[in-house]
C-alpha cells in the first residue's frame, strides 16, 4: 500500500516541504492546520475563537478531500501560543465533534507559523 499525498485548494497550500495530509490505506495523517484563509492566503483577523474556526474549516476540507469524515478523526493535537486560550478554543472545537470526541493533546508552544495563536493536526481512521 503506497502513501498518497492529499491536496485541496479548500485549505491553505503548504508553506514548507510537506503535504496537507498523507493517506496510508485506511488511515489519514493531517499536517498541522493554521488560521489561513485559503481564498486569500492571509491569516484571518480576530481572536483565538475566529482563528480556531478557520483552523477547523481547513482541517475539515483536507479530511473531506481524502474521502474521510470528521467522525473518522481519532486523535488531534492542539498547539496554543497561550494556554489561557484553552477555554475559548474548546467552545469552537466542541461544535465540530459529535458525541464521540477524538483523543486529544493540547500543548503550549513558544511560537507558531505566521504568528497565529493556534495550530491543530489530526489522525483519522476508517473502519
Amino acid at each position: 500500500m503506497a502513501n498518497e499525498p492529499v491536496l485541496t485548494a479548500n485549505a491553505p497550500a503548504p508553506i514548507g516541504p510537506y503535504s496537507q495530509a498523507i493517506r496510508s490505506g485506511n488511515e489519514l495523517y493531517v499536517s498541522g492546520q493554521i488560521a489561513i484563509d485559503p481564498a486569500t492566503g492571509e491569516v484571518v483577523a480576530g481572536d483565538v475563537m475566529e482563528q480556531t474556526e478557520q483552523v477547523l474549516k481547513n482541517l475539515c476540507a483536507v479530511v473531506k478531500q481524502a474521502g474521510f469524515e470528521f467522525e473518522d478523526i481519532v486523535k488531534t493535537t492542539i498547539y496554543l501560543m497561550d494556554m489561557y486560550d484553552f477555554t475559548a478554543v474548546n467552545t469552537i472545537y466542541s461544535k465540530y465533534f459529535g458525541v464521540i470526541k477524538p483523543a486529544r493533546s493540547t500543548v503550549a508552544v513558544a511560537g507558531l507559523p505566521k504568528g497565529v495563536r493556534i495550530e491543530i493536526d489530526a489522525i483519522a481512521r476508517k473502519n
